[in-house]
């Protein structure tokens, strides 16, 4: 579904409101998506194996292997990277760890409930390596506009009303797993928007990008784990663990812990009033190293890969 079609959508459901139809009509005219084009930031071992684009709201072009993930025990996950478009797109270093920081956590707590997850640079049977290749940054004062009207809305009216459609947020991420031999065994190019009608306003450059971070770590994951692509609107029924987890639990592997636990119910109150990640969310041990990457990566991503 696109962003028009969403926006068309949803006036339908709220045109019996007149309420809500009075306050919001400029709101649904405007659109309420940001559209993220797809980057290939030139990291990934190969790009011929990708399929054709596909997606409206959520872009991607993906590759996996059944043949070389089905044996897989170990997973080794090196620090998610900024390429120079994204690094330069955001002014706060803290902000940019969180977003790294996000992709790395989802990818491990997700990976570990099937897999031994390894120190990086310790030999694996799937080595992970991710790069942001663009980040659209939310404008904090629109954000924090939004929250203001959604919250007083909430108290005055029955039904909510959308997040105001300018100032959207978004990010744009490539990444590939490799055997043991640096054969690329899967491989995805991917980007989101966020959204007026799902996506929390908070008040940080990176408030969506920190969102969809987390999203596209899980979605990548799954991919791996299950050795097939995820839909667009797949219904995924949570595991015990996956529950545990998003509330801040254990993770299933020690390691998981350098990128620190989820924020859980802390983080899921911060985000309804608005409150920057940086409030909630503490970051992980990796912040050190994950700069390092970062800013090595402004000089090699144009050599890494070979297309």
């Amino acid at each position: 579904m696109t962003c028009n079609e969403k926006t068309n959508s949803h006036r339908r459901g709220v045109a019996g409101g007149r309420g809500i139809a009075r306050i919001v009509p400029i709101m649904l005219t405007l659109g309420g998506c940001t559209t993220v084009p797809l980057k290939e930031a030139g990291t990934l071992t190969s790009y011929s194996n990708l399929s054709a684009p596909k997606g409206k709201f959520e872009k991607k072009r993906v590759y996996f292997s059944k043949d070389g993930l089905k044996d897989v025990k170990t997973v080794s996950i090196a620090p998610t990277s900024l390429a120079p478009p994204a690094l330069q797109r955001v002014e706060k270093q803290k902000d940019r760890l969180l977003v790294t920081n996000a992709i790395d956590r989802a990818i491990c707590i997700t990976m570990s409930e099937k897999y031994r997850i390894v120190p990086f640079g310790t030999p694996a049977d799937l080595t992970v390596r991710t790069v942001v290749t663009d980040i659209v940054p939310t404008e904090p004062s629109v954000a924090g506009a939004a929250k203001a009207i959604s919250i007083g809305s909430s108290l005055a009216l029955p039904v909510g009303i959308p997040r105001l459609p300018f100032g959207l947020g978004g990010l744009a991420v490539e990444a590939e797993a490799v055997d043991r031999t640096g054969k690329q065994t899967a491989a995805i190019v991917w980007s989101k928007g966020a959204n007026s009608f799902t996506s929390e306003a908070r008040v940080s450059q990176v408030g969506d990008a920190y969102d969809l971070a987390a999203a596209f770590g899980k979605d990548f994951s799954r991919m791996v784990v299950a050795g097939k692509e995820p839909g667009d609107f797949d219904l995924y029924l949570p595991s015990v663990y996956d529950i545990r987890t998003s509330l801040g639990g254990k993770p299933g592997s020690a390691i998981c812990q350098d990128f620190g636990r989820a924020p859980g119910v802390v983080g899921m109150i911060g985000a309804s009033i608005g409150a920057p990640p940086s409030w909630t969310d503490r970051g992980g041990k990796l912040a050190v190293a994950a700069t390092g990457t970062a800013v090595s990566a402004e000089k090699t991503i144009p050599s890494i890969g070979s297309r």
